[in-house]
């Protein structure tokens, strides 16, 4: 009743409507309100990817311990078993310097070309990183100094893939802050200068300084600060020693200019360094890896590395090799280190000559037995091999394209016996011209320890990387033999008189030539006698003869066929000179070891490496092996290169020279009393070597390495190592022989056997085979051996 009185009173009024809301003003309001919405999105995305790059999600990030001492690299040193310090392994040469040595113009220049707002920032700038985008970086990048800092020491290589790309620069940015919050503005400056490669080993302003002006960072001119500025855009495109180039010192000037916008120096000071010319006072430093020792230390490497992997099991310490400053104490003598290298060149020097001299004016110099097409094929493979080809090939860079490029002259340094040549050629030509150069291995051991005393593993690194000790395996040609004749001895009970028939050795179609008669088992190893070597593994069974190398170390594959008593099978020089080193210390076994121990920073002993000999033969067979061996230095195919090089006969010697078919491998392996050395001398491909066996022989490819060698060591006295020294025997052991005699006639000035075919019919050195083109087998693949006999033809 009450309410409907309400409602009849109501009747007839009206009630005002809310007013209309303009339609514009609503419409503005909604941007502002997604802009907003957006604006806080975009902080929040932005917050959000910041943190996930800083919490590892998008890869992982620096250690926070590695942003706080990214300086801190102790090298690991290498001392020698006389305490020479070898050499180190660290992650750079560089020679650091502090905020108060860089000269002023050298800050100046930095801030005014790379960060002008570097003061004002905590190591991103937004200001140049929206003129980056906006302009696509004509004018300038966006990284700033602490960024540039943060890919030095984290990123390194910048990757090609735009995303990946994106997300290290994100996490550039996160440890530019980081860094910003951890150093101060001149520690980051600093820092700079001292990571930064400007090339040619200048690790560093300090190092580069010395390099290319000969002088201190704190010497430094304007114009010579301007230019280490300019080259951290560009080290190479911008290097100082580039000639013929304006490149250099236009983007010098325009550190310079860039100097004078900025107020760091007046017209007069500007004026002046843009009419200096760049004038360079060059003093390179010779690379880590130069030369020889990083043969030694490539393999070295490899053995640490394994140990330290065992000592983080054991402890779960992760040590680091550049890092925590070990020290590596190794077996190798500092100078019968030296005496290896001195040899090597001594040596390859003449051979390279005479190799030389054959191959003057010849079309397909410096392979033989190849046709046009086979030699581009193994050119080819080289190509392919190269980090410029792999980077073009990375680059997208069609075939055609790289190749045009392969054969474009460039200014480039190529190996010569008489130090690095300056030259202008094309890479082609480069490649072929070091497959001409001769290459070599040497190590040297102790027979009753193991303990490794010389290790040259090639000739020069920085063109030569590839290690011929424990990396290359080449055919071994009649060093094998040993091994036939031990298995032998063992099995069959024979001794140094026993004889044996050297007529022509026939199986099936298998056929090589001999000279007939009966030769006592030492006459047929001293003059290598091939068939003699075939009846001996038919007799005893090839699979007896491979577990004899087995036995004494030899771990590659060898053939089950009858020619591998030749020498066919590819082994390492090391597990080669293991092996022989076994004959000289009584049939027991020595792994070959270069390291003796490892200690921590502190001294305490990572690793300590001691030998277990393995007895594998009765001392008596062992013994009996020396005396066979001796032979082929007293009168067989060593002697005659021996007796050149002044050796007198009656030091005692047990060696085994081999070569390999068309001399393409030339081995010596020499045993003394205390010290037992292999030498192989050879080419990168098997298709180069010397035309005749008077000079692609081993006696004079790589004896005359070993007896060089030799000479220096027995000359050091300090070394106690003699000529006058004397293999023991066993107390038990009878040769059953008397008035051994060697063979005489048909074995060459040297006493080294030519082939049969260098008998019937001589033919000089330097002339071309008569079917160049017959020969098609693959380079690549190990060809038949004989060191006498090519039983192939």
């Amino acid at each position: 009743m009450e309410e409907n009185k309400k409602n009849s009173g109501n009747k007839g009024k009206t009630f005002p409507l809310p007013p209309k809301k303009n339609a514009k003003n609503s419409g503005w309001k909604r941007w502002v309100k997604f802009i907003w919405i957006g604006l806080i999105a975009v902080v929040l995305g932005i917050s959000g990817l910041f943190f996930a790059v800083s919490q590892g999600f998008l890869g992982e990030m620096p250690d926070v311990k590695e942003l706080e001492n990214p300086d801190i690299y102790v090298a690991s040193e290498i001392y020698s078993s006389d305490g020479v310090l070898l050499g180190k392994f660290e992650k750079e040469k560089t020679q650091p310097i502090t905020y108060k040595d860089l000269p002023p113009y050298l800050i100046y220049a930095l801030q005014a070309k790379e960060d002008e707002r570097f003061k004002e920032h905590s190591g991103i700038d937004l200001k140049s990183v929206l003129r980056a985008v906006r302009y696509g970086g004509d004018r300038g990048g966006g990284s700033t100094i602490t960024q540039q800092l943060a890919k030095l020491l984290f990123t390194k290589e910048p990757s090609r893939n735009p995303v990946k790309r994106a997300i290290q620069k994100l996490k550039e940015w996160v440890v530019a802050v980081s860094l910003e919050k951890r150093y101060t503005k001149e520690e980051i400056i600093t820092l700079y200068f001292n990571k930064f490669d400007f090339t040619h080993n200048a690790n560093g302003i300090e190092m580069a300084s010395k390099i290319y002006f000969n002088k201190s960072a704190s010497q430094l001119t304007l114009p010579e600060a301007a230019i280490f500025v300019s080259m951290l855009e560009a080290p190479n495109a911008n290097n100082p020693l580039r000639e013929n180039s304006s490149r250099p010192k236009d983007r010098r000037d325009v550190v310079l200019k860039q100097m004078l916008d900025t107020g760091y120096i007046d017209q007069t000071n500007y004026d002046k360094a843009v009419a200096t010319p760049i004038t360079t006072d060059y003093h390179p430093i010779k690379d880590i890896t130069d030369g020889y020792s990083a043969y030694y230390k490539f393999y070295l490497r490899k053995e640490i590395d394994a140990y330290l992997k065992d000592y983080e099991k054991e402890t779960g310490k992760k040590l680091n090799l550049f890092k925590d400053g070990l020290k590596i104490y190794v077996t190798l003598d500092s100078k019968m280190q030296k005496y290896a290298e001195e040899s090597i060149k001594e040596h390859l020097t003449d051979l390279q000559r005479r190799f030389d001299a054959e191959q003057r004016g010849r079309k397909n110099r410096p392979f033989y037995y190849l046709n046009d097409k086979q030699i581009n094929n193994l050119m080819m493979q080289a190509v392919k091999r190269t980090g410029r080809y792999k980077q073009m090939v990375a680059e997208n860079m069609p075939e055609d394209s790289i190749l045009a490029e392969f054969h474009k002259p460039v200014k480039m340094s190529r190996f010569t016996w008489a130090g690095e040549e300056e030259v202008e050629m094309s890479p082609w030509d480069s490649i072929r011209w070091h497959k001409q150069i001769a290459q070599a291995g040497l190590m040297s051991m102790v027979p009753g320890t193991g303990e490794i005393k010389a290790w040259v593993g090639g000739i020069d690194w920085q063109h030569f990387q590839y290690d011929h000790i424990k990396q290359g395996k080449r055919q071994v040609g009649s060093t094998f033999k040993p091994f036939v004749y031990a298995t032998a001895i063992m099995k069959l009970g024979l001794t140094p008189c026993s004889t044996i028939s050297n007529a022509s050795f026939n199986k099936g179609s298998y056929h090589v030539p001999g000279r007939g008669g009966m030769l006592t088992l030492k006459d047929a190893l001293a003059h290598s006698q091939n068939p003699v070597a075939l009846r001996l593994a038919e007799m005893t069974g090839t699979q007896s003869v491979i577990q004899t190398a087995r036995d004494l170390g030899v771990t590659e594959e060898i053939s089950t066929s009858l020619p591998m008593a030749l020498g066919t099978s590819d082994i390492t020089i090391y597990e080669m000179l293991g092996a022989y080193s076994t004959f000289a210390n009584y049939g027991n076994y020595n792994k070959p070891e270069m390291i003796w121990r490892i200690e921590d920073v502190n001294g305490r002993v990572i690793k300590e490496v001691i030998s277990e000999p393995k007895e594998v033969m009765n001392p008596n067979y062992a013994y009996t092996m020396i005396e066979l061996m001796k032979g082929v230095a007293q009168y067989g195919t060593a002697s005659g290169e021996l007796g050149r090089k002044g050796i007198s006969k009656a030091i005692e010697i047990a060696g085994k020279t081999g070569t390999t078919q068309n001399n393409s491998d030339g081995w010596f392996m020499g045993i003394t009393p205390k010290l037992a050395t292999g030498a192989w001398v050879g080419w990168e491909d098997r298709a180069t070597h010397f035309y005749g066996t008077g000079e692609g022989q081993g006696a004079k490819m790589a004896l005359p390495i070993w007896a060089i060698f030799m000479k220096k060591v027995w000359a050091d006295k300090s070394l106690k190592i003699s000529p006058d020294d004397k293999f023991i025997k066993p107390l038990d052991w009878k040769d059953g022989c008397s008035n051994l005699q060697g063979l005489s006639g048909g074995y060459g000035d040297d006493g080294g056997l030519q082939t049969i075919d260098d008998l019937k019919n001589p033919r000089p050195a330097d002339t071309e085979p008569k079917n160049p083109g017959k020969k098609e087998e693959n380079v690549n693949e190990h060809l038949n051996t004989s060191e006498d006999i090519d039983f192939n033809k």
